[in-house]
C-alpha cells in the first residue's frame, strides 16, 4: 500500500466551525506517477498512473491498442531502467517483449495518456476505432435486479478509495455476480486496463458472459476497451458520452449510465437485460 498513497499537510476548512473553521492536519492523498510503456526495447506509450499491478496495465493497455489480442502473443513483462536521483529503482518503466511473429504497431506515435484521458496520443475518432477479435456475447441476459447490486458490491472493495477518495475502480462481474477482479487507479481508463489485463494474462478472453462495472463515467474508450476484450455488459455509475453510445451499438456492448440507488438507464443493447418479466410484472403491481 506504501507505493498507493502518500501522506502530506492540508488545510482543512469548515466555515461551520466558528472557533477553528481553518485546521492543518495530514491526510492520505492517492499516489500518481508516469509508467512508461516499451516494445522490446523501444518506447510505446507513457501514462500517469497509480503504482501497482503494473504488468495487468501493460497488458491491458497493449489488449486496448490493439497490439496484442491474446496471452501467448506476450512472451514476457518485466521492469527496466528507472531510477531516482538517489539512484533507485522506481518501477516505473516496463519492458514487453512480444511474440515474434507480432507485428509492432507504429512505434512513431509515441501515445501520451494522462490519467484523465485513454486517448489523447491519437489523432482522429476513426484511428480510436480498434478492430476487436472477439465479438461481445452472453449465452443468458442479465438480471437487472443484479445489475443494480453491483455499484455497492464494487464500492465495497474499493480498499484504496476508502483511504483516499481519489482513485476510481473497475470490476469485472460474471453474470452470476461474482467478483473476478477488482483495481483502482487515479485513471478510470487505467483500473479497466487493470482488469482486464489480469484476464487476459489468466487466458481467460474473450469475456464473455461477463460484466464490467466502473465507478465514474462511461467514456468511448471505455467501451472500446471492453469491446476489445468480448465483455458484453459496461456498466457506470455515472453518464455515457454520446460517442460512447454509438460505439456500443455499433460494437454490441450494452452500456449502462447513472447506475446508483437500485436505478440505472440503458443506452445501447437493452435486449442483452432480462426486462420482459420486469416489465410485466410491474405493470400487474401498477
Amino acid at each position: 500500500m506504501s507505493r498507493l498513497i502518500r501522506r502530506g499537510k492540508v488545510l482543512k476548512v469548515d466555515l461551520s466551525d466558528a472557533q477553528r473553521p481553518v485546521r492543518q492536519r495530514e491526510d492520505t492523498i492517492a499516489a500518481e506517477e508516469p509508467l512508461e510503456i516499451r516494445l522490446g526495447e523501444q518506447p510505446f506509450s507513457v501514462t500517469m498512473r497509480t503504482p501497482g499491478d503494473d504488468f495487468d496495465l501493460v497488458a491491458g493497455f497493449l489488449l486496448s491498442e490493439a497490439v496484442i489480442g491474446s496471452a501467448d502473443e506476450l512472451v514476457s513483462l518485466r521492469f527496466c531502467a528507472g531510477e531516482d536521483e538517489s539512484g533507485r529503482q522506481t518501477f516505473n518503466v516496463v519492458q514487453a517483449q512480444l511474440r515474434p511473429d507480432v507485428p509492432l504497431p507504429d512505434l512513431q506515435r509515441h501515445v501520451y495518456t494522462t490519467s484523465s484521458c485513454g486517448i489523447c496520443g491519437t489523432a482522429s475518432i476513426d484511428a480510436v476505432r480498434k478492430s476487436s477479435r472477439y465479438v461481445p456475447q452472453a449465452p443468458e441476459l442479465f438480471d437487472p435486479h443484479l445489475l443494480a447490486e453491483l455499484p455497492e458490491r464494487l464500492r465495497a472493495g474499493q480498499a484504496l478509495f476508502t483511504r483516499t477518495g481519489g482513485v476510481h475502480a473497475a470490476g469485472l462481474f460474471t453474470a452470476a455476480g461474482e467478483l473476478l477482479c477488482l483495481r483502482e487507479d487515479v485513471g478510470r481508463h487505467n483500473a479497466v486496463d487493470k482488469v482486464l489485463g489480469w484476464a487476459l494474462r489468466e487466458g481467460m478472453l474473450p469475456l464473455s458472459g461477463t460484466i464490467l462495472q466502473v465507478s465514474g463515467r462511461a467514456s468511448f474508450e471505455l467501451v472500446q476497451k471492453a469491446a476489445m476484450a468480448g465483455v458484453p455488459v459496461l456498466s457506470a455509475v455515472s453518464a455515457p458520452s454520446s460517442l460512447a453510445v454509438v460505439l456500443a451499438e455499433e460494437a454490441g456492448v450494452c452500456l449502462i449510465g447513472f447506475s446508483r440507488n437500485q436505478r440505472f438507464n440503458i443506452y445501447a443493447g437493452s435486449e442483452r437485460v432480462a426486462l420482459t418479466a420486469l416489465s410485466a410484472r410491474l405493470a400487474g403491481i401498477s
